[in-house]
């Protein structure tokens, strides 16, 4: 029964929650683990006394199973009921005030916005309730401002790991439920991440592969180790991407700026690989066609060695003596001398026909340039495009983080 003269009149139950310490910020199932002492007092207007009629002892140690207790919890709670140590005495002074301490290793649940990460914020609310007192039986509130529970918690905290108490905001709320209203005290925590071991095992050693890709463009091509150099990067790039798949949740309603960070990086060399195939591919080209030329021009040398035997072979029939009996040509057909003349004209027709294939085509070292030139183009266009994605980066995450 609630210690009061009147039933009318609400019992004002106050209490102060101080964080010793944040444990653990578990991104996949939404928890915060924490260490939080709650001293909680209310007014017991059957447990007063004269302190001059009492040799002047103004306050009491009292079992608390023999006084009224507020059946207060918190509505995040999740964590086991094991985990809270209640003091088993209670302080009780002359005035009537009586006061209790718990100390509990919670794990609450909390909305985590992971947008950011991890140069995050996050924001979780404790919410103390009555489990069965409505709004005209308990009223909570609070002992200290929200300045003192601040300044006291970080004073008490004993270990923060990667995070920061930023600041606690406390305010009472009433919820109404099946026509019941009920009070509620909520306590507003405010935490930071420090980022510097994410800076260091992850978002630093992505920026110099980016580095590496963009001086990859200065490895020759003649080396053959350019496009292996760039595979090795994108590969590496892809284990991180797998040590960010354990660190993230897949809950998130919008994709976090570090994975359009990873994303992106990934998306780029990738597309430096491309370029570095194609480059690849043209130079091959133009070696092949070189090799191509070149057989090309010794069959001419061939052909230009006929035409002049052929003309040997016609000098000698102009100026030597025709002997009928020696030649293999038939009598009634036409004379040697027409016959080679005829070859003579089909040979220079075929030279002059090879003549204007070769004119029509490219000039040495043709793929070679547009290599060189799509190579030139390629890196600027890269070079510029990393640098506004790094500064876009900067400002929309970095920046708006810190």
């Amino acid at each position: 029964m609630r210690p009061v003269k009147n039933w009318m009149t609400p019992s004002s139950v106050l209490m102060d929650m101080y964080m010793y310490g944040i444990l653990n910020v578990d991104e996949k199932s939404q928890t915060v683990t924490s260490h939080i002492w709650v001293q909680m007092g209310w007014q017991n207007e059957f447990l007063t006394w004269n302190s001059s009629d009492f040799c002047g002892i103004h306050t009491l140690t009292i079992p608390t199973s023999k006084l009224w207790i507020p059946d207060i919890f918190i509505q995040e709670d999740a964590s086991d009921s094991g985990s809270t140590q209640r003091s088993a005495l209670a302080s009780a002074t002359s005035s009537g005030w009586v006061m209790v301490g718990a100390r509990q290793r919670l794990t609450a649940t909390c909305q985590l916005r992971l947008q950011m990460f991890p140069f995050d914020t996050q924001v979780c609310n404790f919410t103390f309730s009555s489990m069965s007192s409505d709004d005209g039986s308990m009223k909570l509130g609070t002992f200290s401002n929200d300045t003192t529970l601040t300044r006291l918690s970080e004073h008490f905290m004993v270990t923060q790991g990667e995070w920061q108490l930023l600041h606690m905001e406390t305010f009472g709320i009433n919820v109404t439920i099946h026509s019941v209203t009920q009070s509620k005290l909520v306590y507003r925590v405010k935490i930071i991440r420090k980022p510097l071991l994410y800076l260091v095992i992850f978002i630093v050693p992505l920026f110099y592969l980016l580095v590496l890709d963009l001086a990859s463009f200065f490895i020759s091509e003649g080396s053959g180790e350019k496009m292996s150099f760039k595979v090795t990067v994108l590969l590496s790039i892809s284990v991180l991407l797998l040590i960010l798949k354990d660190m993230l949740p897949s809950t998130e309603d919008k994709l976090p700026m570090i994975a359009i960070y990873c994303v992106a990086i990934f998306a780029l060399v990738g597309l430096s690989v491309l370029e570095a195939m194609l480059i690849s591919f043209l130079f091959e080209l133009d070696g092949h066609c070189d090799k191509k030329e070149k057989r090309c021009v010794d069959a001419e040398e061939e052909i230009q060695l006929e035409t002049e035997c052929h003309r040997e072979s016609a000098g000698s029939v102009e100026t030597g003596p025709v002997k009928p009996e020696k030649s293999c040509l038939p009598l009634d057909g036409p004379s040697g001398r027409d016959l080679l003349k005829r070859i003579l004209m089909e040979v220079k027709e075929a030279r002059r026909e090879i003549e204007g294939r070769e004119k029509e085509k490219r000039k040495p070292g043709y793929y070679k340039q547009v290599a060189i030139i799509i190579d030139s183009v390629f890196f600027f266009l890269y070079f510029a495009t990393v640098v506004t994605f790094l500064t876009f980066m900067y400002i929309m995450w970095v920046a708006n983080g810190l």
